[in-house]
């Protein structure tokens, strides 16, 4: 028998359990978004490892630690399912996390470069992340499987003040806001018509790619996985018997759901390192709902 007892009968008591999501910072909100608009009856739990992030820049080494341990901390916690919602921690710490959790459903991301491949016409595509994303297996194995049989060429780009600069709000006059639009004209002028957005943390940024799309006339289109992560999480609660059951809906925030689509039932968001810039960050992405708290290591 299994933690959730699976391999007998599966209560309601884990149906009711929390998903868990893990990102180095807010990034992986992004994804929480997609899944509390596609699994609205689901609670869920956030681990934010903002005393260490970023992780882009770390060795393969710390990356496997630090996601064995959130993810060990999310099991505490009686998550049901756990949700890598980090393209760094999932190339380094998936399989590994896999193999110590065989009882625990473990969802990582992987760049969605195999869309975006598929929907190019021009031949070239572009993949924006961080430098341990663009040197993990899960996205060379895209590119060898998938882009090198169709001649579609793939460029790399990496900006380690990226993640930071989500972090801190985006400012649009910051100099790394800036670059970002330099480099995305200079991807149009190499042919680049799909440009994938291979971080959790640069979904946030995706407006402010568009409207320059817009404002300019470029021929380029943004990708994220987001969505089909959701689908894919979708998946696996039906798979398992693990959905939430639907009079967990019910409540005190009722009233509010009927009158607007945008109010959530309420994320915990756990922060390792906690300030009042970051509790304003995400109050500001999320709305006023979001519980947080601070996690003490």
């Amino acid at each position: 028998m299994d933690r959730l007892g699976r391999n007998t009968i599966v209560t309601d008591k884990d149906r009711s359990a929390p998903i868990g999501l893990f990102d180095s910072g807010i990034g992986g909100l992004s994804v929480y978004l997609h899944l509390a608009q596609q699994l609205p009856n689901e609670h869920y739990v956030y681990y934010a490892d903002t005393l260490n992030v970023p992780y882009g820049d770390r060795d393969s080494h710390d990356i496997e630690t630090l996601t064995l341990k959130a993810v060990e901390w999310l099991y505490q916690q009686g998550c049901k399912m756990v949700i890598i919602a980090c393209n760094s921690a999932s190339a380094y710490g998936l399989e590994t996390a896999r193999r110590c959790y065989p009882q625990l459903p473990i969802v990582g991301l992987v760049p969605a470069l195999k869309p975006a491949v598929l929907a190019s016409k021009s031949g070239h595509v572009a993949v924006l992340a961080t430098k341990a994303t663009l040197n993990g297996s899960l996205l060379n194995d895209v590119v060898v499987n998938v882009a090198n049989p169709k001649g579609t060429v793939v460029a790399k780009y990496f900006d380690p003040k990226l993640v930071p600069w989500v972090e801190s709000g985006m400012s649009e006059d910051d100099d790394t806001a800036q670059n970002l639009r330099h480099q995305l004209q200079v991807f149009v002028d190499e042919g680049v018509d799909q440009l994938v957005l291979g971080c959790t943390h640069y979904p946030f940024f995706k407006t402010f790619l568009l409207n320059e799309i817009i404002q300019k006339q470029l021929p380029i289109q943004i990708v994220d996985s987001g969505q089909a992560i959701a689908e894919r999480v979708k998946q696996l609660l039906i798979l398992n018997q693990l959905s939430a059951p639907l009079n967990d809906a019910e409540g005190p925030h009722d009233e509010k759901r009927q009158t607007s689509d945008k109010i959530r039932l309420p994320l915990t968001f756990h922060a390792t390192k906690y300030s009042d810039k970051l509790g304003a960050l995400v109050e500001r992405l999320l709305g006023e709902e979001t519980s947080l708290q601070y996690y003490s290591e």
